[in-house]
């Protein structure tokens, strides 16, 4: 249930807050990526990503520590937006070999990185972030209801 606090914009509704949130993945072009090392090291930096097949598409050099923070897979967590509109995804990550990539995701990430193409620059490699959970507010007035994916699955 949205809530109304006196100086805030009203709370958008769960559904307009998911399709907003669709939007800035298909829109935007950076997400911060926080991961940790094996021995609890953080890690965070931004990427460029492409919203492809409902996950997030990225690359990186294969020694960067992201990368081998992910390495071959792992838990990860992405944020989009600014601290008044805040998109908190949790998901798994796998490393995926550039050849290995279907050519509609690597085209896509091609395209949408204006020509920049790494599946032929081989210390360069694709993670691929599966949503596990997706949050999404702007003020205290959505915390409540800030979650919009668990487990995968939509809940709206």
């Amino acid at each position: 249930m949205a809530t109304e606090i006196r100086g805030y914009d009203p709370a958008r509704s769960a559904e307009q807050r998911k399709h907003d949130v669709l939007a800035r993945l298909t829109r935007d072009d950076d997400v911060w990526v926080a991961t940790a090392s094996a021995d609890g090291g953080p890690c965070l930096v931004p990427l460029s990503f492409v919203w492809d097949q409902d996950t997030l598409l990225m690359c990186t050099r294969r020694t960067n520590p992201t990368a081998i923070n992910l390495t071959p897979r792992g838990p990860v967590v992405l944020t989009l937006g600014t601290t008044r509109d805040v998109v908190l995804i949790r998901g798994e990550a796998e490393v995926v070999e550039g050849a290995a990539l279907a050519n509609r995701s690597a085209d896509a990430f091609a395209d949408k990185l204006e020509g920049w193409d790494p599946r032929d620059q081989p210390r360069w490699i694709y993670l691929r972030v599966t949503p596990t959970t997706v949050q999404a507010w702007r003020e205290v007035n959505e915390l409540a209801d800030r979650d919009l994916m668990r487990d995968g699955a939509w809940l709206v």
